[in-house]
């Protein structure tokens, strides 16, 4: 006797407000979306269900930073996907070693430690830090301490949660792991106070984006950098949101001169096609890792390495870079000729904004939904403050034709 044939039904498309309605019963409520349901995007702009555009200015937290199916990036995950996509670390693959050569080469450093996540890049940095404590500088077995910055934003794993000062992100998930000691962003004396025999890094975002695009001081990473080799203890710079052409430079801390020991990359190294990320830093610091010690299934997997190897290549033409930089001015002017009507106060850094609102009209969660009307799509963070990361493929008219819609919902 066979078996009946069982054919899938035919399921009718759904409307934006019925696939946001059946999320709810079956997905964890971690995230809290703006009401719009995405189907297709190029470029700088995404459409949704029915067919309405709107201009991307957040790029998925800079995961697209070079907008949304970008030709070279998918010809080489197309390329790849005929190829091979998955050998594990138990074997060689032959994407690798050029992935992590251009790597290196990018960013001045020797050694590349390949991840998925950002999170994962910062869990692996805390391990690596921790073992050159302990191997290298000499600290007592578990008594590696690690200085971080109040405000930080490093990602949501239980062992970083534990060292943020969100009560949203900390509530609910101790106990959290010891080692840390947290002193204010863009405060030097305190983090010289912070620092002694027992640590093994100072870990810090050049630019803190989740606090609403926080820029420290001019000379204020300097500082870190000189105070950190004076009290032998590594510098490690979490450039996952910041890196990788945002900012106007290849790394946000190019623009002190500084090179850290320890470099944390992802979302844009992914392309906006796959998760990558990666721990680059100096081989006396990368070193200290031996078989068996870290490791990770997908981390360094061919797909991967082709996708990120297409990704550098955009880069060393310094064409985004450039473009991040130039656009950048046209950005800054724009929210300065907004400031006084609606925007109490912005900080910006290339392509990249927080821009606080008057309270007075509205949330920031309001003011985004706003715009989602005018068909542009932005986030909000901590209270009444947005942030504006568009793709650097982005058009200077296109870029003032945001600029055009805040204005407007400002009124």
């Amino acid at each position: 006797m066979t078996a009946p044939t069982r054919t899938a039904p035919v399921l009718a498309p759904r409307s934006s407000a019925e696939l946001i309605q059946a999320e709810g019963p079956v997905l964890a409520h971690n995230y809290h979306p703006l009401p719009v349901v995405v189907a297709r995007a190029e470029g700088v702009w995404v459409e949704d269900v029915e067919g309405r555009r709107y201009l991307d200015m957040l790029a998925g937290y800079s995961a697209l930073n070079f907008g949304h199916r970008h030709p070279a990036l998918i010809d080489a995950a197309h390329r790849q996907l005929d190829q091979l996509t998955l050998t594990s670390r138990a074997f060689h693959n032959d994407r690798l070693a050029g992935f992590a050569e251009a790597l290196a080469s990018l960013t001045g450093l020797d050694m590349v430690l390949p991840m998925n996540t950002g999170a994962e890049a910062v869990e692996s940095g805390i391990k690596v830090a921790r073992k050159w404590a302990y191997d290298v500088k000499g600290v007592p077995a578990d008594r590696a301490t690690i200085v971080v910055a109040g405000g930080n934003f490093h990602g949501r794993t239980t062992t970083i949660v534990g060292f943020s000062d969100d009560e949203e992100a900390r509530a609910g998930f101790g106990p959290f792991a010891p080692g840390f000691r947290t002193v204010p962003y863009n405060d030097l004396a305190a983090l010289e106070a912070a620092v002694d025999e027992t640590t093994a890094a100072v870990l810090i975002e050049p630019i803190q984006g989740e606090a609403g695009v926080l820029i420290p001081d001019d000379g204020y990473l300097t500082g870190v950098r000189e105070l950190t080799r004076r009290a032998g203890c590594l510098l490690i710079a979490d450039e996952i949101q910041s890196g990788l052409g945002r900012t106007g430079k290849t790394l946000a801390v190019e623009h002190e001169s500084v090179v850290p020991d320890v470099l944390l990359l992802g979302k844009a190294l992914g392309g906006g096609i796959v998760p990558v990320s990666a721990v680059v830093a100096r081989r006396e610091v990368l070193g200290v890792l031996g078989p068996g010690q870290h490791g990770s299934t997908f981390g360094g997997n061919p797909l991967a390495a082709a996708v990120g190897s297409a990704v550098i290549e955009l880069l060393a033409t310094g064409e985004f870079q450039h473009r991040a930089a130039e656009l950048g001015e046209r950005l800054r002017a724009g929210l300065a000729a907004l400031t006084g009507k609606g925007v109490t106060g912005f900080r910006s850094r290339g392509l990249w904004a927080g821009v606080d609102i008057d309270p007075a009209l509205g949330t920031g969660r309001e003011i985004s939904e706003r715009l989602m009307k005018e068909g542009v799509l932005v986030k909000d963070t901590h209270g009444s403050t947005i942030r504006l990361a568009p793709p650097l493929t982005i058009t200077a008219e296109e870029l003032d034709g945001a600029l055009g819609s805040l204005a407007r919902v400002l009124i």
